[in-house]
């Protein structure tokens, strides 16, 4: 049994995998880690405020953007296999993990999204993207979400771009921000709303035609199931992982 402890808890990712950790049959809750949250406990479990008081194999990571690189250097320092679902991983921030994180030992694997379905809308906007001449990225996510641009169109740019795709650079802007931000030659549009969890659209265009693929997330348990592959997967890795990309496929393989 794969024993699990989750950090950034209570928080609503956070709160739906713990859920799935302590109903399947390989993995186990041995803990949990919030350092604002002493004292108290999530489904009859301390919480803990040591990154030292932890006992784990692999800790899930859904903290805040602000934090997550100190508890990082934490687990790494102790040992663990670490899944990190906080959002906000650019490549730089991508290349500070690999900075201190190394090669060798236990693995990390950085997830932008969870969802089967969001990992698949990438892969799908990848292989489109040599095929079109203007990409344009549009996320809509819930009003509280402390970044922005998502994780997901982040990652999602940078694939298009490394596909060959990009933006169309025509129109000047008569208002700063009107075409959204730049990531990597591909412009993406944040939308911050009430009423919605996470929500993704590629809009690719070319002389005579328009496609869209687009995501829709309307739970957290929608994330459950790619973290738990996560989960189970990273033990097998050394180093730093971007994607989930890497654990489905060795599912399928199996």
């Amino acid at each position: 049994m794969i024993r699990v402890a989750i950090s950034g808890i209570p928080g609503r990712l956070a709160g739906a995998v713990a859920a799935g950790v302590t109903a399947a049959e390989d993995l186990g809750l041995s803990g949990l880690f919030n350092p604002n949250r002493e004292g108290e406990s999530h489904s009859g479990i301390p919480i803990s405020t040591r990154h030292d008081d932890v006992e784990c194999d692999v800790v899930f990571e859904a903290t805040e953007p602000t934090v997550v690189m100190e508890n990082l250097r934490a687990w790494r320092a102790a040992g663990f296999h670490v899944v990190v679902g906080t959002s906000g991983f650019t490549e730089a921030r991508l290349e500070e993990v690999r900075s201190f994180w190394g090669n060798d030992g236990p693995g990390c694997l950085i997830a932008p999204n969870f969802s089967i379905g969001a990992v698949l809308m990438m892969r799908f906007a990848e292989m489109a993207a040599p095929h079109f001449t203007g990409i344009e990225i549009i996320e809509r996510h819930h009003h509280d979400k402390p970044d922005a641009p998502s994780g997901t169109s982040i990652a999602t740019a940078a694939r298009i771009t490394a596909a060959g795709g990009s933006s169309i650079e025509e129109s000047a802007e008569l208002v700063a921000g009107a075409r959204g931000a730049v990531v990597e030659g591909v412009r993406i549009h944040s939308l911050r709303l009430h009423a919605t969890l996470s929500d993704q659209e590629v809009a690719l265009s070319k002389s005579g035609e328009l496609l869209t693929i687009r995501h829709t997330g309307t739970e957290y348990g929608s994330f459950v199931d790619g973290a738990l592959l996560a989960i189970r997967y990273v033990s097998s890795t050394h180093g730093v992982t971007v994607g989930l990309d890497p654990a489905i496929a060795a599912r399928a393989s199996r």
